[in-house]
C-alpha cells in the first residue's frame, strides 16, 4: 500500500491540483462562498486552511476551470467567466520593527501586480497603489476585480501587546484597506480572511460593508476535515498508521479524535479536526503536537497574562457570541483572542439564554497551553519539570500507583525554586486552591494525560478530572483544611458519578496542600 502524497506546507490550490496531492474537496463550499455576497470576511485560527480557501477563490475567478475538473464545483459553475484578480498575502509583511518598514513592505507586495496592470508615480502609500491597481485592471479589462487578502491581521497581532506601535502599525492598515470600500463599484467580489476580528471602526474605518461568515453554520466545514471526510477521503492512510502504531484502525480513528478533533465555529455546524496537525501525523506516522510547535503564539501568551486569566476555567467558560467573538482592539479580557486563535473552541450553545459554552477543543491544544503558560502560570522552566518529575510523575501513573505519583508531586512542590515573580505567585493565591490547580493542571496536560478543571455536574465543580485510557480520577483539592474533607466533597456532591458508566475503573482522590510547606501534606486515595 502506497502513502498518500500530502500537501504539508503547501497552501496554493493550483499547486496541489496539479502535484498530485491529497485534496479534499470543498469546492461546493466555495462556489457558496463566493456567490452569497460581495464582501465577506472569514476568520478562522491559524494553519486551518485560510490560504488554501484564499487562493482557491483566486483560481476560481481567475476561470481556471482546468484545475477543477472532476470536483464537486463543475456542477454548480457553468460560466466560468475570468475576471482580473488582486490576492495579496499580508503575513509576508508581518515582523517590521517600525511603521515606515510596514508601509514599504506592504508596498512591495504590491509590486508585482504593477507589471501586470501598470503603475503611476503618483501613488505613494499602500492605499493609493491599491486602488490605482483595482481602478487600472477594471479599466484595462472592462470586468469588476476580484481582491482576495489573505491574513489580512497578522502585522497588527505583532504589536497587539505594544501600546506605543500599535496605533501607528494600525493607521498604516487603515490606509491600506480603505480604497476597498471606495471602490465598490469597481469590485466584483471582496473577501479579506485572518485570525482575529479587529474593530472595523479602527482597522476598517468606513469599511462596515463586510458580511462576516465565520460564524455561518453552513461553512464551518469549509477550513478542517470532518470525519467523515477523515474516514473516507483518508481511509487508506489510518490503516497504514494503525499498523505503524500498533493498534487497530477504530483505536486510531479514536486517538486522532482525541488529539485533533473537537473545532466547532458554530452552533448546527460540523466539527473539525486540524487539517494540518492530521497531515503531518499521516506523512510523520506519529501522534505529535504538531500543530503548537509550529507557531509560538506569543502575543496571546503576554494577553492572558495582562488580563490575569484563570486558567482553570478554559474547560467550561460561558459567554455570550459578543464576549468570545468581539472585536480584539476592544477586548477587556483575554477570551476572544483564546477563542479566535483556537485554544477555545464551542461546546454547545443554550438556544433559549443565547449563552455559548467554550472548551480546550482537543489534547494538542492542551499540550501547547501547558508547555507555553507553565513559566508564565507556575514560574518554572518546563524542560526542567520534564527533564526531571515528569518522567518518575508518568512512570507511576502508568503503573497505577497514584500514592507513588503524588509522593513525587509532593517532592517536587517542595523543591520549588524562588525564582523571579514565583514568591508573589504562592502570595497571591495562599489562601485559596487556585495556584496548586494550575500547576497539576499544566503537569499532567504536559505529560499528555487528558485533565480537565473545574468540571461541572449536578452538585457543583470538581476540581480535576483526569482520564487514563482505563482509570478516571476525580480530585479534589484544599488548602490548609484536610484530605478527608476533599474526599468527603468529591461523595457529597456527587463529583464521581457521571463517569460511573464509562466503563473505567473510577478513583477518587482527596488531596490536602499545606501553604507552610508548599506542598501537598496528605491525601487519600479510595
Amino acid at each position: 500500500m502506497k502513502a498518500s502524497k500530502y500537501p504539508v506546507g503547501i497552501q496554493t490550490f493550483s499547486e496541489i491540483r496539479k502535484g498530485g496531492y491529497v485534496y479534499v474537496d470543498k469546492t461546493d463550499l466555495v462556489w457558496e462562498l463566493a456567490n452569497e455576497a460581495k464582501y465577506i470576511f472569514f476568520s478562522r485560527p491559524r494553519r486551518f486552511g485560510k490560504s488554501l480557501l484564499s487562493t482557491t477563490l483566486a483560481s476560481y475567478f481567475e476561470g481556471r476551470k482546468d484545475l477543477f475538473e472532476g470536483l464537486k464545483i463543475m456542477e454548480l459553475e457553468k460560466e466560468w467567466e475570468r475576471y482580473p484578480v488582486i490576492h495579496v498575502d499580508v503575513s509576508a509583511a508581518k515582523g517590521r520593527e517600525t511603521a515606515m518598514e510596514l508601509r514599504r513592505a506592504l508596498l512591495l507586495l504590491l509590486d508585482p501586480l504593477t507589471g501586470i496592470y501598470g503603475s503611476n508615480d503618483k501613488e505613494l502609500t499602500p492605499g493609493e497603489l491599491l486602488f490605482g491597481l483595482i481602478r487600472r485592471a477594471y479599466e484595462k479589462t472592462g470586468k469588476q476585480v476580484a481582491v482576495i487578502i489573505d491574513e489580512y491581521d497578522a502585522p497588527i497581532l505583532d504589536v497587539l501587546h505594544d501600546e506605543a506601535k500599535l496605533p501607528e502599525y494600525r493607521r498604516v492598515m487603515q490606509e491600506f484597506y480603505q480604497p476597498l470600500k471606495a471602490s465598490e463599484a469597481m469590485i466584483k467580489f471582496c473577501f479579506l480572511t485572518g485570525i482575529t476580528r479587529l474593530s472595523q471602526m479602527n482597522i476598517f474605518s468606513t469599511l462596515n460593508n463586510m458580511t462576516n461568515m465565520s460564524l455561518n453554520p453552513k461553512y464551518t466545514a469549509i477550513c478542517g476535515i470532518t470525519e467523515e471526510e477523515l474516514e473516507t477521503c483518508m481511509s487508506a492512510d489510518i490503516e497504514m498508521l494503525a499498523e505503524e502504531l500498533g493498534y487497530s484502525k477504530e483505536e486510531t480513528i479514536a486517538r486522532l479524535r482525541l488529539k485533533y478533533d473537537g473545532y466547532l465555529f458554530a452552533d448546527r455546524g460540523e466539527k473539525v479536526y486540524n487539517p494540518y496537525s492530521l497531515m503531518q501525523a499521516f506523512v510523520n506516522k506519529a501522534l505529535g503536537n504538531y500543530w503548537f510547535e509550529s507557531g509560538t503564539p506569543t502575543f496571546l501568551f503576554q494577553q492572558m497574562k495582562k488580563y490575569r486569566t484563570d486558567i482553570t476555567e478554559l474547560d467550561c467558560v460561558e459567554a455570550s457570541e459578543y464576549s468570545f467573538y468581539s472585536p480584539t482592539e476592544d477586548m477587556e479580557t483575554a477570551l476572544p483572542l483564546l477563542y479566535q486563535t483556537g485554544y477555545l473552541t464551542i461546546k454547545s450553545y443554550d438556544r433559549e439564554s443565547f449563552i455559548y459554552t467554550l472548551g480546550i477543543p482537543n489534547q494538542e491544544v492542551r499540550v501547547g497551553l501547558a508547555d507555553g503558560l507553565l513559566p508564565i502560570y507556575v514560574g518554572l522552566r518546563r524542560d526542567d519539570v520534564r527533564a526531571g518529575f515528569a518522567l518518575k510523575f508518568w512512570q507511576a501513573l502508568k503503573k497505577h500507583d497514584l500514592d507513588l505519583a503524588l509522593r513525587e508531586m509532593q517532592t517536587f512542590f517542595a523543591g520549588l525554586p524562588y525564582v523571579e515573580g514565583f514568591k508573589k505567585k504562592l502570595e497571591d493565591v495562599s489562601n485559596v486552591e487556585g495556584f496548586y490547580e494550575w500547576s497539576m493542571m499544566l503537569i499532567f496536560n504536559m505529560l499528555n494525560v487528558y485533565v480537565q478543571t473545574q468540571v461541572r455536574c449536578a452538585g457543583g465543580r470538581a476540581d480535576l478530572v483526569v482520564r487514563m485510557p482505563d482509570t478516571i480520577y476525580v480530585i479534589e483539592l484544599k488548602v490548609n483544611g484536610t484530605a478527608q474533607e476533599a474526599l468527603d466533597q468529591i461523595e457529597q456532591k456527587g463529583y464521581a458519578t457521571p463517569y460511573l458508566t464509562d466503563g473505567r475503573k473510577v478513583v477518587k482522590v482527596g488531596v490536602k496542600f499545606s501553604t507552610e510547606s508548599k506542598t501537598i501534606e496528605d491525601w487519600i486515595v479510595r
